[in-house]
């Protein structure tokens, strides 16, 4: 670009002096001002470079690009003005330094967007980009369209906006269309991919856009919420697919950082099960509130390492963390544990969770489960800690299987300290408030479905669906870890918190979006060329076709909007201590019949080994 000013600003000044003096070389005013040309040449460089017009990339050059621009023009023009009139003999014509600003401006100007918009027109000959359409003609779609002119992978082709005013106008030279001529946008422009620009609209909103573009079987991807680019996470162009926390149905649960901060902040924590899927997060999340102490109580070894690396990077310095390896059963050690650390907030997640497998494996489930959850509630009210509260799970409600068996268990034994304490009034020290949260299934925790279908759908299926009825309420690792948190700072003792969690979702409905959202189509009688198979396995072992969240019928508001509590009738004390003694010995002897016993007279409604269509 230097090269070509410095040959063609003379050149500029030469058609200055024709157009002034309709005459193609007036020799009487060139020829003595001579020298005036290579002075333009290389003084109109220097200038050039001094206001850094050559260090502007091209292909992003811009409105500041073109005012440094034209404030180099008007610096030369003026010293052409000042030498043309006082130091040549005959003097310039006074209009030539004027023409020559004008002249100048539209080279330059020209020579750099003829060379942006060359370098766009090369990128999608050459790299043969996609043809996509934005959904969202508002300022979000708008920088997506201008970052994309840059993309070595998309063109945008045509904006999609709900608005009909804008239907058949022109948004950064595209045109907008109405989603009721969607089919017909695709096919003309061969769109295979739908980019959607509405980072702050309501989730009801965006669900209803999602299912009209699924139904066009077209790939979604959207840009990262605005939350995410003001924190510098992502940029206007970082598409990526639509997030599973959209499949929700309902919005996002926000945490009341008062309620968050009331049980952790310069107390001491700990966290049972400290390396799972809703323990690491809940690790997380307390350690923002600034906790003087937390302790990581783990049994898996490497789950313990990672989250006790991860939260010493993030973690601020002034937070002690102790990472622990040990198992619930053990007392001795928990006994010791919380006694020399004073701990005074326990959230107890250690749980063997995946319902197959606790099913085949019911005698370490129960004690891991049960006992462990007796162990830790004994230490707590040994220790007088402040707050216990454990970590349950919707299948306890009237359940058909081990697991949800032993976390009904866990939320009597929890409920039996709560009363049991209630009762005592000539303590001198304070008593455990005993609390527990039940909610459905985690998306993205070990051994839920979203993982699994991710996995199926990245190796080509079949997605495994168990029945096409089964239905479960769902709620993201955040939302779960956040709910346990402010439960406990609003527990009082013995009740159960749940999140108001919305529509029950279909799994099979999940597995169809998620198929469609990952760009593929579905398999089957209607679609026999289509990517993927739905494949029905059928109910496994203590497998439910739907789940609840309460055992009663009503629920009471808390100061949290979305969050409701339920006190539940529970057996006499003497009851529930004999059927832990019952699974103690069964356990002890391994006799599993004595086991499945005990667990079955202490549950209303379980139903040992089959799973209910109820």
């Amino acid at each position: 670009m230097m090269t070509m000013d410095a040959v063609f600003l003379p050149v500029c000044l030469w058609f200055s002096y024709v157009l002034r003096l309709s005459d193609f070389w007036p020799g009487y005013f060139i020829e003595p001002l001579w020298w005036i040309f290579p002075f333009v040449s290389i003084f109109g460089v220097l200038i050039f470079a001094q206001h850094k017009i050559y260090q502007s990339i091209l292909r992003y050059i811009n409105q500041d690009a073109l005012a440094q621009i034209l404030r180099s023009i008007l610096i030369l023009s003026l010293c052409l003005m000042i030498l043309g009139f006082y130091a040549a003999e005959p003097a310039m014509p006074r209009s030539i330094p004027f023409i020559f600003a004008f002249v100048c401006t539209a080279y330059v100007t020209a020579t750099r967007y003829l060379y942006r918009n060359y370098h766009q027109w090369v990128l999608t000959k050459l790299l043969n980009k996609g043809s996509v359409a934005i959904y969202g003609a508002g300022s979000a779609g708008v920088q997506l369209a201008t970052a994309l002119k840059n993309s070595k992978e998309y063109k945008a082709v045509a904006f999609i906006d709900d608005n009909r005013n804008l239907r058949g106008s022109f948004v950064a030279g595209l045109k907008v269309y109405h989603p009721d001529e969607l089919k017909d946008v695709v096919t003309a422009f061969d769109i295979k991919h739908v980019l959607l620009a509405i980072p702050s609209a309501p989730l009801a909103i965006k669900n209803k856009i999602i299912n009209k573009l699924i139904s066009a079987n077209i790939h979604i991807l959207t840009i990262p919420s605005i939350a995410e680019m003001i924190m510098g996470n992502a940029n206007i162009d970082t598409l990526s697919t639509v997030p599973i926390q959209n499949l929700l149905g309902r919005e996002a649960v926000i945490a009341d950082d008062t309620l968050i901060k009331q049980s952790i902040f310069d107390k001491i924590v700990l966290v049972s099960g400290a390396g799972g899927s809703i323990g690491s997060e809940l690790c997380r999340q307390v350690v923002q509130s600034r906790p003087k102490k937390i302790i990581l109580f783990e049994i898996n070894e490497f789950a313990l390492y990672q989250i006790e690396r991860e939260l010493r990077e993030t973690a601020d310095p002034a937070c002690d963390i102790i990472a622990i390896l040990g198992n619930i059963c053990d007392e001795g050690h928990l006994d010791s544990l919380i006694s020399n650390h004073c701990v005074q907030t326990i959230y107890h997640a250690a749980a063997y969770k995946h319902v197959p497998l606790v099913e085949q494996n019911p005698m370490v489930a129960i004690k891991n489960n049960v006992l462990g959850t007796k162990v830790l509630c004994d230490c707590a009210r040994k220790h007088n800690v402040e707050r216990f509260i454990l970590i349950s799970s919707d299948k306890a409600v009237r359940s058909t299987s081990i697991m949800g068996a032993t976390k009904r268990m866990s939320e009597l034994i929890v409920q039996d300290n709560a009363q049991h304490l209630g009762k005592i009034t000539d303590r001198a020290s304070p008593q455990t408030i005993f609390s527990m949260v039940r909610f459905g299934n985690v998306l993205g925790s070990s051994g839920s479905v979203e993982p699994l279908f991710r996995k199926q759908i990245r190796e080509g299926g079949p997605v495994t669906v168990t029945d096409p009825n089964v239905t479960r309420y769902f709620m993201t690792i955040p939302e779960a870890s956040s709910l346990v948190i402010q439960a406990g700072s609003m527990a009082i003792g013995g009740e159960v918190f749940i999140l108001e969690m919305g529509q029950k979702v279909k799994i099979i409905d999940l597995a169809r979006r998620m198929i469609h959202l990952s760009g593929f189509t579905i398999k089957d009688d209607k679609n026999p060329a289509g990517d993927i198979e739905i494949k029905i396995t059928g109910l496994r072992p203590g497998e439910k076709m739907t789940e609840e969240l309460m055992i009663g019928t009503r629920s009471q508001k808390t100061q949290h909007p979305h969050i409701f509590k339920v006190f539940e009738e529970i057996p006499t004390s003497e009851a529930l201590h004999q059927k832990l003694e019952t699974l103690e010995k069964g356990i002890k002897n391994y006799q599993d019949s004595l086991v499945v016993e005990a667990i079955s007279g202490a549950l209303t409604g379980y139903n040992c080994g089959t799973s209910s269509k109820n």
